[in-house]
């Protein structure tokens, strides 16, 4: 049999109100010196009752067994030491039954938990005729002999049901407690995997792209090899920077990876984004304020995103303006070419990622981000990021 392998001390924590419960039960429910013919088998029952959560068809089976042995013990010592609330099991022999049903039906299979039901009930059925009388016994000269059998029948039903129904009750909340789990872990999952997509196409995506182009500028023009090759060697070391800190990230190691891009001096960031990129870039930069790291990174992002579609997107550009800017609580970045689009396909293919990823950025910083045709010609992106206080 399997174990729900519950620690004890979750177990204590878990079932300490149910044993405490039943001390005081067990505590005041035996009567006179015949309460020790009875005391074995009834702690034995509520000892189950509080350790069944670990294995609870053992128990439920275990309890039967005992529940069985605790009245023939009795019916042969000729001793009915407690007053019965159903057939012949004392108050806290009841309490402890109706323990493990509610917990074998809220976490054993339905073919384990019908036969540990059924085996619980029947072993309490069997405990009226096999114990002696408790009324004839104690009051033998009333001749009461005790409730009839339907009212037995019918006061057991309603405890069953009881106990079946708590059990349905936190079986139904384990199973939504369990696929709110997997919701979660699932969208933990999803967010993790979109942010390293994001990472792997605004940052080596664009030091790769750099790296082709150069290298088919040095194979168009071999006499400015030896201008690129430097260039090409920065890109390459960028790009290793990078994928160490992905994979620092997902080997849970990211305490350990280099730093990010960003610094505290965004405008310096922005300004060697540009320097590298190559391109005849017009760059503005007003930052009267700090912008933190965090929100700077993603700033880098836009502007690296926007020069490499720039760069494989757009032929015949002349110019490209950079600007950003703080004003009212928020930075804005504007990205815009002169260029057209190109004809063929694009350095590396376009996988249509660029703005997907730019606009997921935007959006979960709580900015507002747009792309498109300028009236003029040329390409634009705008995005507006609030500033974190």
């Amino acid at each position: 049999m399997e174990s729900t392998h519950l620690g004890w001390r979750a177990l204590a924590r878990r079932q300490w109100p149910l044993a405490c419960a039943l001390l005081f039960f067990l505590g005041t429910g035996q009567i006179g010196d015949a309460g020790w013919w009875q005391l074995p088998g009834t702690a034995v029952v509520c000892a189950l009752a509080v350790l069944a959560p670990r294995r609870p068809f053992d128990a439920a089976l275990a309890a039967a067994t005992a529940v069985l042995a605790g009245s023939v013990v009795l019916g042969a010592a000729g001793q009915s030491p407690a007053l019965p609330v159903v057939t012949g099991l004392a108050i806290s022999e009841t309490a402890a039954v109706m323990a493990i049903v509610a917990v074998v039906v809220r976490q054993s299979p339905w073919p384990r938990a019908v036969v540990a039901v059924v085996a619980l009930v029947t072993a309490a059925a069997l405990s009226g005729p096999l114990r002696p009388n408790y009324y004839l016994q104690h009051w033998p000269d009333t001749g009461y002999a005790g409730p009839e059998v339907w009212q037995q029948v019918l006061g057991g039903s309603v405890l069953l049901a009881l106990s079946i129904g708590t059990g349905l009750y936190f079986r139904a909340r384990d199973r939504e407690r369990a696929t709110a789990v997997r919701a979660e872990v699932a969208a933990a999952q999803h967010a993790e995997r979109m942010a390293l997509a994001r990472e792997l196409h605004d940052v080596v995506a664009h030091y790769v792209t750099g790296i082709v182009v150069h290298a088919q500028a040095a194979q168009a023009v071999p006499a400015a090899a030896q201008e690129v090759l430097p260039i090409i060697v920065d890109s390459g070391n960028e790009a290793l920077t990078a994928m160490r800190r992905l994979v620092g990230t997902l080997r849970g190691a990211e305490a350990e990876a280099p730093s990010p891009a960003a610094t505290s001096d965004l405008a310096d960031d922005v300004r060697g984004v540009v320097e590298r990129s190559g391109q005849p870039v017009r760059l503005h930069v007003d930052l009267p304020h700090a912008v933190p790291p965090s929100l700077g990174r993603s700033v880098l992002r836009l502007v690296q995103e926007s020069l490499t579609n720039s760069r494989k997107h757009a032929e015949g550009v002349t110019a490209v303006d950079v600007s950003v800017s703080v004003s009212e609580g928020r930075v804005h970045v504007v990205v815009a070419d002169d260029g057209r689009a190109v004809r063929t396909a694009p350095v590396g293919g376009s996988g249509g990622y660029g703005l997907v990823g730019m606009r997921e950025r935007v959006e979960l910083l709580g900015g507002r981000f747009s792309a498109g045709g300028r009236s003029g010609g040329g390409w634009e992106v705008r995005a507006e990021l609030p500033v974190a206080e």
